[in-house]
């Protein structure tokens, strides 16, 4: 652990007049400037500094649950020019990019696969950026700085999960290999509300949609927004219960503890939204959602008993009709789920780019991978479209 920490790499300085640029390994969120942090995050919550401490804070992630940080951060004349959230990873639990075959493989040639280096938001798949720079040229140094030190460590790999524009010209620009995913999203065609919405679906799916809220009226189900600032104690309480019954129910234990969304409730309440489906006065089921200036995102649900419709009015009409009221362009629902297209989602392309150090498993995943974007694309064209007219498609 000492050697990670006190890691570091020289760079070149970008100009004349610069008189030092260096590269560190940042075993702690809570050792970085928080203002100059989210000065390179923007504006998504999940890369925020109070996000990401919280994770490590609460103890959700670190080195004793394979999820150790060890984040990059470069320093030019001492002032943070650029980073990038990264973690050593003893499993692949919590990435939404799947390699358990890979390590699989791997461990069928009596080779280790972990542990591995991994760049992304631990336990979201949401895109967005992943090297935090002002420009190419910096985002082109922690990529090289990322792969120096998986070689340091002797690690068998490097992935970045879900990187969005500028972070592809820089990937482009580097040997790591491309991988083509997709999930599901819902975009604003300047709707006025939801029933406009639905006016723009096919008949059968807006038929649907309208019968099953009936029928949750119907059955006494309401629901209520609850902005973060707004929260009570009891909605907290509500909600966990009903995340950790989801879990429960899977036979797992939930990634998240109430530390963590404690942390989050403190230090960003503006990003927070729960959808409260209430029946006969009664709380009975929730949807917990993250939201920036631009996109809501569709984050944990749960139920405390079941209601034909429910799960779905509780996850993604209720989400879309929300963001339709603020004036939102895009609705997350989260990964996977061709569910979700009924819903009036429509499918969305993802990214990711890996490196793996050894040559010939590198070229036999890249081969593979060539398989799996054509494949993908073709399912992607073959999905029936939930419009009469797609809405226009949003970066």
């Amino acid at each position: 652990m000492e050697a990670r920490q006190n890691a570091h790499f020289e760079a070149k300085p970008a100009d004349a007049e610069a008189t030092e640029t260096v590269i560190r390994v940042i075993p702690r969120m809570a050792d970085l400037d928080p203002a100059a942090w989210d000065t390179l995050a923007g504006d998504s919550p999940f890369l925020r500094h109070a996000f990401l401490h919280a994770l490590e804070a609460s103890g959700c992630v670190g080195a004793d649950i394979g999820w150790e940080p060890v984040h990059l951060a470069l320093f030019r004349n001492g002032r943070l020019d650029a980073a990038m959230p990264l973690y050593i990873k003893h499993h692949s639990w919590g990435e939404f990019v799947f390699d358990w075959a890979w390590a699989d493989a791997y461990r069928r040639h009596g080779l280790a696969y972990y542990p591995k280096l991994v760049c992304c938001v631990p336990f979201s798949p949401v895109p967005g950026a992943r090297l935090l720079a002002r420009n190419d040229a910096d985002r082109g140094t922690l990529l090289q700085a990322a792969l120096k030190l998986m070689q340091d460590l002797n690690f068998s790999s490097l992935h970045i999960l879900f990187p969005t524009e500028p972070d592809h010209a820089a990937l482009q620009a580097t040997p790591l290999m491309h991988r083509s995913g997709f999930q599901f999203h819902w975009h604003n065609a300047g709707y006025a509300d939801f029933e406009a919405f639905l006016a723009a679906m096919t008949h059968d799916k807006r038929k649907k949609i309208r019968q099953e809220r009936k029928k949750l009226a119907a059955a006494g189900v309401t629901f209520r927004w609850v902005e973060g600032a707004e929260s009570t104690d009891a909605d907290w309480d509500h909600f966990y219960r009903c995340y950790a019954d989801t879990y429960a129910r899977h036979r797992s234990d939930p990634h998240l503890n109430r530390a963590f969304f404690a942390a989050i409730r403190a230090s960003m309440p503006e990003n927070l939204v729960f959808i409260i489906a209430d029946r006969q006065g009664e709380p009975i089921a929730c949807s917990f959602c993250v939201k920036d200036g631009q996109r809501l995102y569709g984050r944990h649900w749960g139920t405390l008993e079941y209601v034909p419709g429910l799960h779905f009015e509780t996850c993604y009409q209720q989400g879309i009709e929300y963001a339709i009221a603020k004036g939102l362009q895009v609705f997350e629902g989260g990964a996977q789920g061709e569910h979700k297209l009924a819903r009036g989602l429509v499918p969305t392309a993802t990214h990711s780019w890996h490196w793996l150090e050894n040559a010939e498993f590198r070229e036999a995943v890249d081969r593979f991978l060539e398989r799996e974007t054509d494949a993908i694309s073709h399912y992607m064209d073959e999905l029936d479209a939930p419009f009469r007219r797609e809405p226009p498609s949003i970066k």
